[in-house]
């Protein structure tokens, strides 16, 4: 992709964003020592996409039985990565094996499923090309715990419906568009290679952002504005405050903060 045209896809996505990302966390990313934290974490949040996408489509899309497919497609990587079962090799290539059937009852169901089978798709195959990184780099896969942020937006999320699936919606558009944000910022500071892999994502995580918003303003059926304004806020402060964790998405380290109110 022309540097052209990936400054072109980040523009809603920086305008759609309520800060950038602040350079202490960059240059702590940039760090040698560090890529080993980084590649993982971002590995899990590969994953954790996928899951959520197949969440929303369980609990809102489609029928028990194409439920029960949804959970077997992501069992090999669920095992490979929480129970640190079988060969990384496996899964490429695994595939959704049953059509989706939609929720008669449901007028987005197949609007859903389209948008969120492709996207788990996707992460899963974003999923494995990061294991095919971590081993050219000589990075074994490790257990790595969760930052803060999607459980500091998500703890905001309403509880009623149909309420409560257009936060998550909202919430989906912000986690995409940050990780398109710094697979951007972080690909100068990188390895050619893995600058190269990361530029690749951002096609792909644009739309990602943008096909959470559409379903959230169509299943809303009003404005959705301020609460895009309320999120946007939410993340942006776990983006900006001070975060004593190192993770692809956490916020500013916590020594770089301090530095800078003494300062």
């Amino acid at each position: 992709m022309q540097r052209s045209e990936w400054l072109q896809l980040l523009q809603p996505i920086n305008h759609f964003l309520g800060c950038t990302t602040p350079d202490a966390w960059l240059e702590q990313a940039a760090r040698p020592e560090n890529l080993p934290i980084l590649l993982r974490d971002h590995l899990i949040c590969e994953l954790k996409a996928a899951q959520s996408a197949m969440y929303l489509i369980r609990r809102y899309a489609v029928d028990d039985s194409s439920a029960d497919a949804l959970l077997q497609w992501l069992k090999p990587f669920e095992d490979f990565t929480y129970r640190q079962q079988g060969d990384w090799r496996a899964l490429a290539g695994l595939s959704l094996k049953k059509s989706m059937i939609p929720q008669a009852s449901s007028q987005y169901a197949q609007d859903l499923i389209d948008k969120m089978v492709l996207l788990i798709k996707e992460e899963l195959h974003h999923f494995y090309q990061v294991l095919e990184v971590m081993a050219a780099n000589g990075i074994s896969y490790e257990k790595t715990t969760s930052s803060r942020y999607a459980k500091g937006m998500l703890r905001h999320v309403r509880t009623y419906e149909p309420q409560a699936m257009v936060d998550k919606l909202i919430c989906g558009a912000f986690i995409e568009a940050r990780s398109c944000e710094r697979f951007a910022r972080l690909a100068p500071l990188l390895p050619a290679r893995i600058a190269e892999f990361y530029i690749s994502l951002l096609r792909s995580e644009a739309r990602h952002y943008q096909d959470y918003l559409s379903l959230a303003e169509h299943i809303a059926e009003a404005d959705i504005s301020e609460r895009v304004a309320f999120f946007g806020k939410v993340e942006a402060e776990l983006i900006s405050n001070p975060d004593p964790d190192f993770k692809f998405h956490s916020g500013c380290p916590k020594h770089a903060a301090s530095d800078q109110s003494a300062a």
